[in-house]
């Protein structure tokens, strides 16, 4: 736990201009959540009801996240909740990939690393592109993969099936398949801890 850098990263957030975003927000959002988190869970970008607040989900796309979480025996102050980036596009237009690039690299990944989660999840397109370029939500999503060490489960934002009812049951599904994921994670986690008695593995890595 890094408390510390989190602090930092929200402040420098609330206070960027590094790309246009700053021009027409009202308010950065940084995200919210433990230092410590299992679980990070990373949408696309704030809307209108987070612009206002300066924070994340609290529109009804999040209202629904709340009850996504209540499924998977989850509160919202078990969890740190993000954004791709942090502040609102105009009109809620797609994010640009240089707006992507900046904010990603300057804050999300560095928030990552401060909290080092043992699951991500990707809420929507934009943040599983982030670390499963290519690859389709509508075909993957609820399917853990390992990406750099850590379990990334891609599922579709909620805001999908807000617009597209029938998208509800699948990402409710997802989310009550959440407990055994993590379960599965701390597992591993504890697996690839060496024991006293045993000098540690050299670990290679794939990336």
């Amino acid at each position: 736990m890094t408390l510390p850098a989190l602090q930092t990263i929200t402040q420098e957030v609330h206070s960027c201009t590094l790309c246009d975003l700053h021009h027409s927000r009202v308010k950065a959002v940084p995200g919210e959540g433990p230092a410590d988190a299992k679980i990070v869970l990373v949408g696309e970008g704030p809307g209108f009801h987070e612009d206002r607040q300066g924070r994340p989900f609290v529109g009804p796309s999040g209202q629904f996240l709340d009850e996504l979480l209540a499924m998977a025996g989850l509160r919202r102050a078990d969890v740190f909740i993000t954004n791709v980036v942090k502040c609102r596009p105009p009109q809620n237009r797609d994010p640009l990939p240089v707006e992507v690039k900046t904010c990603t690299s300057t804050y999300l990944f560095p928030q990552i690393e401060a909290i080092d989660p043992r699951i991500i999840v990707t809420l929507g397109r934009y943040s599983m592109a982030l670390f499963l370029p290519g690859e389709k939500i509508s075909r993957i999503h609820g399917q853990p993969r390992n990406v750099n060490g850590r379990l990334l489960v891609p599922m579709m934002h909620p805001a999908a099936a807000l617009h597209q009812p029938q998208n509800r049951p699948l990402i409710e599904a997802d989310f009550r398949r959440l407990p055994e994921i993590l379960a599965q994670a701390e597992r591993e986690a504890a697996s690839a801890e060496p024991r006293d008695d045993e000098p540690p593995m050299e670990q290679l890595s794939l990336f």
